[in-house]
């Protein structure tokens, strides 16, 4: 039968130790700031739901919304459609809407585990009395696509990310 010094056991000891703080440092999730900056449209403000997609197209999360008066969420037509009777409870990651020319930026917080997988976020934009836009923008939930500047089609004129190094 063979025994390790009691050195060894030390140094055994402080790499699983080492092992399990360093996979304890590891996040599930990473926050971004996301920047928005919308089309120069007459109108009202815009509401603008950002939401995390599965690959099958189907909603998965909401993560944040420009807009924080509820009575308009049914203006945001196919994203409050797909919250169905169970609406969360957005206060903590709502803000103002953004009016036509106006940027807005916002942090999002995004569970690393969808990251680089088939995921995408979708931005959907409304404005009262105007068409909306289901999906004025979706962008791969991938490192390069976070790291472009992306285009929208609708009220949104483009988004921009980077790392929240702030938090």
């Amino acid at each position: 039968m063979s025994f390790l010094p009691k050195s060894g056991l030390l140094v055994l000891a402080l790499t699983v130790a080492g092992s399990s703080a360093s996979l304890a440092q590891q996040p599930a999730t990473a926050q971004y700031k996301c920047m928005i900056q919308m089309t120069n449209y007459m109108g009202e403000k815009a509401y603008i739901a950002v939401s995390l997609m599965n690959g099958k197209g189907a909603y998965e999360k909401t993560l944040y919304v420009l807009g924080s008066d509820k009575k308009w969420y049914p203006d945001v037509k196919t994203w409050y459609k797909a919250l169905g009777k169970k609406t969360p409870n957005i206060s903590a990651i709502s803000g103002a809407s953004v009016a036509g020319g106006d940027r807005s930026v916002i942090v999002l917080e995004i569970d690393n585990s969808k990251l680089n997988k088939d995921y995408k976020l979708r931005f959907e934009s409304a404005v009262e009395d105007k068409e909306d836009h289901a999906k004025d923008l979706e962008i791969p939930l991938t490192t390069e696509a976070l790291s472009a500047k992306s285009e929208g089609t609708g009220y949104i004129r483009y988004v921009r990310f980077s790392p929240n190094t702030s938090n």
